[in-house]
């Protein structure tokens, strides 16, 4: 695999991981802080963003890139929900 083309699978799946998991970013921000669901809304997202990366063939050296994008996610999700009961 070419190094532009494996930045491109890159790019992609940090896309991927940010877009799923706005909605539980959402969800998660409305949650009391540690309980079961708040965890749960930040869990779930986890074996999607895994089975992705294995089936483009990224390795384990990129998973920090992509776990940038799933925390952008999760925040950017809570900050929509906070802006919408102001």
């Amino acid at each position: 695999m070419t190094t532009m083309s494996e930045l491109t699978l890159v790019f992609l799946l940090v896309i991927a991981a940010l877009v799923l998991n706005l909605p539980f970013g959402y969800l998660r921000s409305k949650r009391r802080k540690y309980s079961f669901m708040w965890l749960f809304y930040i869990h779930v997202p986890i074996p999607f963003i895994f089975v992705l990366r294995t089936i483009s063939g990224i390795g384990y050296n990129m998973v920090p890139v992509i776990a940038v994008g799933a925390i952008a996610g999760q925040f950017l999700g809570g900050r929509f929900n906070s802006s919408r009961t102001s």
